[in-house]
């Protein structure tokens, strides 16, 4: 559903019609019971109990924090570093749930609450869930690794925010605009050209914030919460 949710333009027939205004607060209200129906499968499934679900809480306040004092700024915005490393601990179901809870506490702390949300929320989501599908390694090939994955999925993040809104930004006229005659092929050949000439500096600042972080304070937090995991004798 949620890569439905950005997709959709490559899919719908030229008749069909959404609109960005119509479209997020679907996409909101079928978000928010996925992401409890996951915590709470955590937590009756025995994935975690009421001290991960704590640690969950802090991570998600502690990335709502981090993520203004990079974001404007040639794209440096750290916030998904938590989330990988969240995820790469935790697990994919506990990375989900924190990416969409750490952008939504962020929204709130920054008023930015608005038809974009919903889709942050899923991209981040799908962030966090990645890094704990991870191949299981330690040391320093376990940083390497997530450093790699920190600047795929912060370009992964960059290209499917600018597909949520795409549709609607351009009219019909240019070679980046959405054509919604026109095949998946040819949409998806339009939109990359899009995303290079538009995000492409945004989405590269990000992707080195995010790798910089992992290599340089991504050990000592992975350690802290390796320690808070077993702590809380999440399995």
């Amino acid at each position: 559903m949620g890569l439905l949710a950005f997709t959709w333009p490559l899919l719908v027939r030229p008749e069909s019609t959404l609109s960005g205004t119509t479209q997020a607060p679907l996409v909101f209200a079928l978000l928010l019971p996925v992401v409890i129906a996951v915590a709470l499968s955590q937590l009756t499934g025995q994935g975690m109990d009421v001290k991960a679900l704590a640690v969950l809480g802090v991570l998600s306040a502690l990335g709502a924090v981090l993520r203004p004092l990079g974001a404007g700024v040639a794209g440096l915005e750290g916030v998904l570093f938590l989330v990988v490393l969240g995820g790469r601990v935790f697990g994919p179901g506990f990375g989900f749930v924190l990416g969409t809870t750490t952008l939504f506490s962020s929204a709130l702390l920054t008023a930015g609450v608005g038809p974009w949300l919903p889709f942050q929320m899923l991209a981040a989501g799908f962030v966090g869930l990645g890094a704990g599908l991870l191949p299981g390694l330690r040391g320093r090939a376990e940083v390497a690794l997530l450093a790699g994955y920190a600047v795929v999925s912060s370009f992964a993040y960059g290209a499917l925010m600018d597909l949520s809104f795409w549709p609607f930004t351009l009219g019909n006229e240019t070679a980046l605009s959405y054509s919604p005659g026109a095949s998946v092929g040819e949409n998806l050949h339009r939109f990359w050209l899009y995303n290079l000439a538009t995000a492409m500096g945004w989405n590269a600042g990000r992707a080195l914030a995010n790798a910089l972080l992992v290599l340089v304070a991504g050990p000592a937090v992975l350690a802290v919460l390796r320690r808070a995991a077993r702590r809380a004798r999440f399995t």
